[in-house]
């Protein structure tokens, strides 16, 4: 097995394990793919082999390092903020701030939502280059928020993950 078939191997795992305690999720999963049916798939191939790429982890998971401040919970609009995960952090050192999902699984294996874990297994391994720094949001965002999102914050953590010459983002969604 290829390493970027065990990969996928163990995300699919890992997502279908999610999916599979939130059946209502699943559904509305299967029936937006439905809806994009015969739109192109906006994916662009790597420029070098996966052993050499960089990669990063992007979450809407609200993973923050405990040391930080968590998202807030208050604004029934959402928080637009991101939260920096350097990529050698311990799991432990790892918290989960988001009211708008269940996420005791995740709690219990992060890497069911953010696989900070296995990426590093990889990089270890030579299956990919290295994990560069990881970057965290608040899935749960509404207008006004979403222009501060758009305009500002996703901007930023891009230019960051230009900066730090990232070649691939693995987005996990909450």
């Amino acid at each position: 097995m290829s390493d970027f078939d065990w990969l996928r191997q163990r995300l699919e795992s890992a997502f279908g394990q999610f999916l599979s305690q939130a059946p209502e999720l699943a559904r509305l999963w299967g029936q937006w793919f439905d809806a994009v049916e015969g739109e192109p798939v906006p994916l662009a191939a790597l420029e070098k082999p996966l052993r050499e790429v960089r990669l990063a982890l992007v979450t809407t998971g609200g993973v923050h390092l405990r040391a930080q401040t968590p998202f807030d919970m208050r604004d029934s609009h959402g928080d637009p903020s991101y939260r920096v995960i350097p990529a050698d952090t311990p799991v432990s050192e790892l918290m989960i701030t988001h009211d708008y999902y269940d996420h005791s699984d995740a709690e219990r294996d992060l890497n069911i939502l953010f696989p900070l874990e296995l990426a590093r297994e990889l990089a270890a391994r030579g299956a990919i280059g290295s994990l560069g720094t990881c970057y965290s949001f608040m899935g749960h965002i509404e207008p006004p928020h979403v222009e501060t999102l758009i305009l500002q914050t996703a901007p930023e953590v891009a230019a960051m993950l230009r900066q730090e010459q990232v070649d691939a983002v693995l987005l996990t969604p909450a």
